[in-house]
């Protein structure tokens, strides 16, 4: 009975330490700053690299790098297909971006097809198919900046800024997993 009692302790103290790790996301600032992202914005040809490696990452953790039959023998957590993160497919990008900013918010139109609504301090619950994501955004400093987290613990961090006087808009993108940097790219747009 003694050994029963000390098994429940341990594995209680194991379920209590994992539910701790989860990381939960803080709430960004809903007063917006006071430099204005509206515009519409074309991807530099210097930056256009970047595209591809989002495009290789996406595939990646999508599964996309591993054979179609693993081999034998193989038992570690990487031979499943489609083992990556999942937050990638809350990423979405272009090489024209069309961005208005109003008073609570910002949209963002990626090559004239996918538009994404951000709330300024919103934290909110988002999901693309049975995908559920935490998600924050706002503003911090002069850049607004969009936080999403899968249910595994991986994390997206978008911030977008303006420069060169507002003549051109930079972009940061990254995807961390596991305390690893998976992405991590810039990409500079030009108001056109």
């Amino acid at each position: 009975m003694k050994r029963f009692a000390t098994v429940v302790a341990a594995l209680s103290l194991a379920f209590i330490a994992g539910c701790a790790a989860k990381e939960v996301l803080v709430a960004k600032s809903a007063v917006a700053a006071d430099n204005d992202l509206t515009g519409r914005w074309q991807l530099r040809e210097d930056s256009q690299t970047a595209e591809k490696r989002i495009r290789d990452a996406e595939f990646a953790a999508a599964g996309g790098n591993e054979p179609l039959v693993p081999k034998e023998n193989r038992y570690s957590d990487q031979s499943k297909r489609g083992g990556g993160a999942s937050v990638h497919v809350f990423l979405e990008t272009g090489r024209s971006l069309k961005i208005t900013q109003t008073d609570f918010g910002l949209f963002v139109s990626f090559d004239r097809a996918v538009v994404e609504e951000y709330r300024f301090g919103e934290k909110r619950e988002v999901s693309v198919g049975p995908i559920i994501a935490d998600r924050v955004s706002g503003w911090e400093g002069s850049a607004y900046v969009i936080e999403t987290l899968d249910d595994n613990g991986a994390k997206l961090v978008e911030a977008y800024r303006l420069q060169d006087g507002g003549q051109s808009l930079k972009r940061k993108i990254t995807i961390v997993d596991k305390n690893v940097t998976q992405l991590s790219i810039e990409q500079i747009f030009d108001r056109y």
